[in-house]
């Protein structure tokens, strides 16, 4: 079988179920496990985001959409080069990969059918699903199904640890720094189960730009950045530019030193495994009193800002 993944997320669901010699290409945002630094890069940008702002960033994109062009490039040479009999993609989000109708206009160069499978989940029930569908076009469902459980069972381990906290604090979460966006999707739902209120977004429902007014409004007991693609070291790196909103020292957080940075590009940024941990994080950040130890390693830290 060869297996060509277009997402971060269902590269790591491919590693994950023991399929990554029989990946042949991914995208060009695919950097976990290591290993991935091997397979051919199908896609392209030209914009390179470790050398642009946050908001060089946010209207190079919204330039793209608005003049309805996509975002990535995908290489067509390369694409018939690889040849994969299973292309992995996504209709979910216009900014985090090549689309499901640009990956089936594209195959149009292949000879012969491929199996194109669009992942598009909103919430973690929907993740986990995603790792099944994987696994059953790939001839791992019994080790999909095995992952599933194993993830499962660390979420009622998030669950039962934070049914014993005796508050509820209200969290901001933020998937981009400059403009503001609110963090949607699966976010909003880690919040709740790692016992916290989030209202700046509604679960299922996709991430958004909102204005300052909400987060002042919101008033976050516990605010977590984490912005879209990027590591927790550029995270910490942009995080300054928080400052610059107007009331940004009379939010809560701010005066009770709890804002925090996490390496969303890892754990929340992603529909795939490594999710749970972000949920792991959350609870920590949430509830060290009874969830201290959960979060994987340097995978976020506190800012004073």
């Amino acid at each position: 079988m060869r297996i060509a993944s277009l997402l971060p997320s269902s590269t790591e669901i491919v590693y994950e179920l023991g399929l990554g010699t029989d990946l042949v290409a991914v995208s060009h945002d695919c950097d976990y496990p290591p290993d991935v630094a091997n397979k051919v890069r199908l896609t392209s940008i030209d914009i390179d985001p470790s050398e642009a702002s946050s908001r060089a960033i946010n209207d190079w994109v919204a330039g793209k959409v608005h003049r309805g062009r996509s975002v990535y490039h995908l290489d067509p040479n390369l694409l018939k080069k690889t040849n994969p009999d299973v292309i992995l993609t996504q209709e979910l989000c216009e900014v985090c990969a090549p689309s499901f109708n640009e990956v089936t206009s594209a195959c149009k160069i292949l000879n012969g059918d491929r199996k194109i499978i669009s992942l598009e989940p909103m919430n973690l029930t929907q993740i986990l699903q995603s790792i099944q569908t994987v696994g059953e076009a790939t001839g791992k469902k019994e080790k999909a199904k095995q992952l599933v459980a194993a993830l499962q069972a660390r979420i009622k381990r998030v669950e039962d640890k934070v049914a014993k906290a005796v508050s509820r604090p209200a969290v901001g979460c933020l998937e981009w720094l400059d403009p503001i966006w609110s963090a949607g999707h699966w976010v909003p739902e880690m919040v709740a189960k790692a016992g916290g209120v989030d209202k700046l977004a509604q679960p299922s429902q996709p991430s958004s730009r909102i204005e300052w007014n909400r987060v002042l409004n919101h008033d976050p007991e516990i605010l977590i950045m984490m912005p879209c693609g990027f590591n927790l070291e550029r995270t910490i790196q942009e995080s300054n530019t928080l400052k610059k909103y107007a009331g940004w020292r009379n939010l809560r957080a701010v005066r009770d030193h709890q804002v925090f940075a996490v390496n969303g590009s890892a754990y929340f940024n992603r529909p795939g495994p490594r999710v749970v941990g972000g949920l792991e994080i959350t609870a920590e950040i949430l509830h060290p009193e009874v969830a201290n130890g959960m979060a994987p390693p340097n995978s976020y830290t506190r800012v004073n800002l």
